[in-house]
C-alpha cells in the first residue's frame, strides 16, 4: 500500500517535470532561465537557486542568475576559479552532483567565511545546452535535501541549461529593451525601447550613463547610483523600480534588471540587462517574486510588528483578500498583532468582544478549525460554503485561507485571509501560501526574540532612571526617556530632580559617551555620584567638579556631559553649571523664550582640574525650564543650534498648564535615532514662605545659654506660644551641647518655621553621626540627649553638609 507521504513526493515529482517542460517549450532567453530557477523553490524546497556559467576565455564560473533570498546569507561568491576547490569547481571539473552538509561545509576551505547558520548546498552539472556550467541550490530544513528534492534539482539542472553570456556593444546588436554599460568608463549602449522610455531620440543620445541619470526623478537617483557605481555593485543580479521624468505628464515608472559580469584580465566589469515599463510587467511578477520581495522585507523587519505588517503588505495585494489578519500564538491564545482592515466592524462579532486595547485576544479554544489547523501545521483552505464556526466563517465567507507559521518545532502564530466574493484557489496561490507561512514563521520568531531583548533593555534603562519625580515646594517638574529605535543598544543618558535643604531643587541632565552596557553603567555611577555631592550641601561648580575628578579617576575611555540647575525656590533664583552639554531653554510667562548664553566647562572627564563657572537665572512665576539631551535637537539633517531654536519655538506655543503633554509635544517628533532624555520644570513660586533665622555659636563657657537667649527671643518675634517654646529650647540645647562637647570648629543653629512646623538644625565639621544609645545605666553621666530629642520631635535625623554634618529635629507647633 503506497502511503499518503509517498503519493504527495510521486505528486512532487511529476508536478515538477511538467511544470518544466511547459517552461522550457519556447525559445531559450534569460527570463526562462530564472523561471526554471524558480521551480528549484517551489519544488526542492531551495531557500537559494543560481546558476554558474564558465567565461570564455578566463578561469572563472560566474554566477549569472539566480532566485532567492539574498546569496550572501550563505556565504556564497559571485565567481569560483574552475581551478580552486570549491563546490562549484569540483561539480563542474568532475561532471557530478555535489551534496555537502553543514559538518562538510565547516570543513571546506572555500566554505569558511560563511555565516554561522547551518544549511545543506547542492551543486549540480547543468547539461541544458553543453556549455559545462553548474546548477547550485542551497537548503535550510534540518534533514537537507531528500531523495524526491534532489531529482526535483536533477530535473532543474538538466532543463536550464547555462546562459550564454550577456550580449555587448562588441558583440553585436543589443536587443530592443536591453542595455551594456562599462564600469570604468560610463559609456552605455541602449536599446531603441530603452530610449523611447527615456523620451530621447537616436541623435540627442551622447553614450553617457549620466544623460539618462539626469532623466530620473532626484529621490530616485540614489537607489540608481547603487547600481551604476562599481564600488557599490557585486557581481550577480539587481532589480529594482525608478521613476524618469516625461516631457508632459507625471513621471513614469520603469524596471532595470541587470547583472554584473566580470571583464576578465585587461576589461572592464560590464553591467548587462533590460529596462521595461513597469506598468506593464507588475502582472506578471510571479509569485516566486513576490515570495522573494517578502523575503526581502522580513529581513530587514525588527519587531513583530514591523514583520506583521510585511506579510499583511505582502499578500493581501496580490491575493486581492478583503481582510488578513496575523497574530501570535501565546500559550492558548492568539493575539493579534496586525489587522487589514483595521476598522472593528470589518471583522466577526466573536473578534469585536475580544478587541480589549487595540486589536483583540482571541482564544483559539473558541475556533476549534483554527486549532485543529495549528496541531496540523500546514495551511488549510475552505472554498466559499464550507461550514465553519461563525469566528471563522465570517472572516472569509467566499472563501478562507488560515497559514499556520512555523518556527523550529513549534508554531509561532497564524494568518488568516478571507474574501467576500466566491474566491478560486488555484496551484499558484496555494504555494505563495505556503512559502509565505515559512518565512513568516521564522521571521516572527526573530522579532519576538527581538523584541523580548528590546523590552529587558528599556526595563534596564528604567530602572537606572527615577522612578517618579518628588512632589516640589512652589514647583511641579515631568521627565521623559525614549530609547534609541537603532537596535538594542543601552543609552546613557539621564537625568534627576534632587530635593535639597532650605527649599533648593537640583535639577540634572546629563549624556554618556557611547551606547552600551558600559555607558549605561557608567550613567548609573555619574547619577550617584552627582546626588551624593549635592545632598551633601555644596554649590553646583563644586557638585560638578567633584563628579569630574571622579569620573577622571575611574580611567575609563568614555566621557559625559552634564547640565546642573539649583533652584532656589524661595527667591526665585537659579545658579546652573554646564560640563559640555546644551544650556537650558526658559519659556517666561508672557511666551516669550530664551537661550541663555553662558560659559560652560569641558565634558566630565576629560580634563581632570578643569573650571566650571557657574550662570544665574531670574525665574518669574510660571517661567518653565526646560533641559534635554542633543539626542531631541540635533540629527543628520539638522544642526544643534537649529535644535535649539525649533525647541524653544514648540515652548513658545505650549500650554504650561499641562505640564506633562507639553513634554508629550516635545517628543513627539523626535527623530529617534538618538536617545532623548527631557526634563521640564515650572517654577510657580512659594505661596507660603518660610521663616527663617540662623546663630553662630561660641565656643565660650556660656555657649549653650546665649544659644537659648537667641532661640527664645526670635520664636517671640514668631509668635511661637511658651508652652511651645519650652520644647524646642530643650532640643537646642541638647543638639547645641552634643555638637560642642563631642566635635571641633565652627557650629552654627539654623531655625525655620513654615505653617506650624519649626525645623531646628545645627551644623558642626563633624562627619560623624550621633549614635543614639541602645541603653543607659542609672550612673551614666551622658547618651540622653539624642534620646530627648527623639522623644519631644516629631521627627529628626543627620545629612552631610560641606564635609560635616547637620542634625535637625522637625516640632509640630499649635496654631
Amino acid at each position: 500500500m503506497v502511503s499518503e507521504g509517498a503519493e504527495t513526493r510521486r505528486t512532487r515529482t511529476l508536478r515538477a517535470e511538467g511544470a518544466l517542460k511547459a517552461l522550457t517549450s519556447g525559445p531559450a532567453s534569460p527570463e526562462r532561465v530564472r523561471r526554471v530557477l524558480e521551480q528549484a523553490l517551489v519544488f526542492a524546497g531551495a531557500a537559494f537557486a543560481g546558476v554558474y556559467t564558465p567565461e570564455e576565455d578566463g578561469d572563472l564560473l560566474c554566477l549569472v542568475e539566480s532566485v532567492g533570498v539574498p546569496r550572501t546569507l550563505f556565504g556564497l561568491r559571485d565567481s569560483y576559479p574552475r581551478s580552486g576547490s570549491s563546490p562549484v569547481a569540483d561539480s563542474h571539473r568532475l561532471g557530478s552532483p555535489v551534496w555537502l552538509g553543514p559538518e562538510e561545509l565547516a570543513e571546506d576551505a572555500e566554505a569558511r567565511r560563511t555565516p554561522p547558520r547551518d544549511f545543506h548546498l547542492a551543486v549540480l552539472p547543468a547539461r541544458g545546452d553543453g556549455n559545462g556550467g553548474c546548477l547550485l541550490a542551497v537548503g535550510e530544513r534540518p534533514d537537507g535535501f531528500d531523495t524526491e528534492d534532489r531529482k526535483c534539482l536533477e530535473l532543474i539542472a538538466d532543463a536550464v541549461g547555462c546562459p550564454a553570456p550577456a550580449p555587448s556593444a562588441e558583440g553585436g546588436e543589443l536587443p530592443a529593451n536591453a542595455f551594456s554599460l562599462a564600469m570604468d568608463s560610463g559609456r552605455v549602449e541602449v536599446g531603441d525601447d530603452i530610449l523611447g522610455l527615456f523620451a530621447v531620440t537616436r541623435a540627442e543620445f551622447d553614450g553617457r550613463v549620466e544623460t539618462l541619470l539626469g532623466l530620473t526623478v532626484p529621490e530616485d537617483l540614489p537607489s540608481l547610483m547603487s547600481v551604476v557605481e562599481a564600488d557599490h555593485m557585486s557581481l550577480g543580479d539587481r532589480e529594482l523600480e525608478f521613476r524618469v521624468l516625461q516631457p508632459s505628464g507625471p513621471p513614469k515608472w520603469l524596471r532595470l534588471r541587470g547583472r554584473l559580469l566580470p571583464g576578465g584580465e585587461g576589461r572592464p566589469a560590464t553591467l548587462v540587462g533590460t529596462v521595461a515599463d513597469a506598468s506593464k510587467l507588475r502582472s506578471e511578477v510571479t509569485d516566486v517574486a513576490r515570495v522573494q520581495r517578502l523575503a526581502a522585507m522580513l529581513a530587514t523587519a525588527g519587531t513583530v510588528r514591523d514583520v506583521s505588517q510585511a506579510v499583511v503588505s505582502a499578500l493581501r495585494k496580490p491575493l486581492q483578500a478583503d481582510r488578513i489578519a496575523l497574530a501570535e500564538l501565546e500559550g492558548d491564545r492568539l493575539v493579534v498583532t496586525v489587522l487589514e482592515p483595521a476598522d472593528p466592524e470589518s471583522w466577526p462579532e466573536l473578534w469585536r468582544l475580544e478587541w480589549r486595547t487595540e486589536w483583540p485576544d482571541a482564544p483559539v479554544r473558541a475556533m476549534p478549525t483554527l486549532a485543529a489547523a495549528l496541531r496540523e501545521g500546514r495551511a488549510r483552505i475552505w472554498p466559499a460554503g464550507t461550514p465553519l464556526e461563525p469566528a471563522l466563517a465570517e472572516v472569509g465567507p467566499g472563501g478562507l485561507a488560515v497559514l499556520p507559521l512555523p518556527a523550529g518545532n513549534r508554531m509561532a502564530g497564524a494568518c488568516l485571509i478571507g474574501w467576500d466574493a466566491p474566491h478560486d484557489f488555484g496551484p499558484d496561490e496555494r504555494a505563495l501560501l505556503t512559502a509565505s507561512a515559512g518565512l513568516a514563521g521564522q521571521a516572527l520568531m526573530r522579532a519576538h526574540a527581538f523584541d523580548a531583548e528590546h523590552e529587558l533593555v528599556g526595563m534596564l534603562q528604567r530602572q537606572l532612571l527615577p522612578r517618579r519625580l518628588p512632589k516640589l515646594p512652589g514647583a511641579v517638574a515631568v521627565a521623559r526617556y525614549l530609547p534609541t529605535t537603532a537596535g538594542l543598544e543601552v543609552g546613557g543618558d539621564w537625568y534627576d530632580v534632587i530635593p535639597l535643604p532650605d527649599n533648593h531643587v537640583a535639577l540634572v541632565i546629563g549624556d554618556v559617551q557611547g551606547h552600551n552596557a558600559s555607558a549605561a553603567t557608567l550613567m548609573g555611577q555619574m547619577r550617584t555620584a552627582l546626588r551624593a555631592y549635592a545632598v551633601e550641601g555644596h554649590p553646583p561648580d563644586v557638585v560638578v567638579s567633584h563628579a569630574n575628578r571622579l569620573l577622571t579617576d575611574m580611567e575609563t575611555d568614555l566621557f559625559a556631559t552634564c547640565c546642573y540647575v539649583d533652584v532656589d525656590m524661595e527667591e526665585g533664583s537659579a545658579w546652573y553649571v554646564r560640563a559640555g552639554h546644551l544650556p537650558p531653554v526658559l519659556r517666561h510667562p508672557d511666551g516669550s523664550t530664551e537661550v541663555p548664553e553662558s560659559d560652560g566647562g569641558p565634558p566630565l572627564g576629560v580634563v581632570a582640574q578643569a573650571d566650571f563657572p557657574m550662570s544665574v537665572l531670574r525665574l518669574q512665576p510660571g517661567t518653565v525650564v526646560a533641559l534635554t539631551t542633543d539626542g531631541l535637537v540635533e540629527s543628520a539633517e539638522a544642526d544643534i543650534d537649529d535644535g535649539m531654536e525649533r525647541l524653544a519655538q514648540q515652548l513658545s506655543v505650549s500650554d504650561p498648564d499641562h505640564l506633562g503633554l507639553v513634554a508629550d509635544a516635545l517628543l513627539g517628533n523626535a527623530r529617534r535615532s538618538d536617545d532623548v532624555a527631557l526634563l521640564l520644570l515650572r517654577y510657580d513660586g512659594m505661596a507660603l514662605r518660610p521663616l527663617r533665622d540662623s546663630w553662630t555659636v561660641w565656643r565660650v563657657p556660656e555657649a549653650v545659654g546665649h544659644t537659648r537667649r537667641f532661640t527664645r527671643r526670635t520664636l517671640r518675634t514668631w509668635g511661637v506660644t511658651r508652652d511651645d517654646m519650652d520644647a524646642v529650647l530643650l532640643v537646642v540645647s541638647e543638639l547645641v551641647t552634643n555638637a560642642l562637647v563631642h566635635t571641633d570648629g565652627q557650629v552654627r543653629l539654623d531655625l525655620t518655621l513654615l505653617d506650624n512646623r519649626l525645623r531646628v538644625s545645627v551644623a558642626d565639621a563633624s562627619p560623624r553621626t550621633p549614635v543614639k544609645p541602645t541603653s543607659i545605666g542609672w550612673e551614666a553621666t551622658g547618651g540622653r540627649g539624642i534620646l530627648l530629642v527623639e522623644a519631644m520631635s516629631e521627627a529628626w535625623g543627620t545629612v552631610p553638609a560641606s564635609g560635616g554634618k547637620q542634625v535637625w529635629a522637625e516640632l509640630g507647633l499649635s496654631s
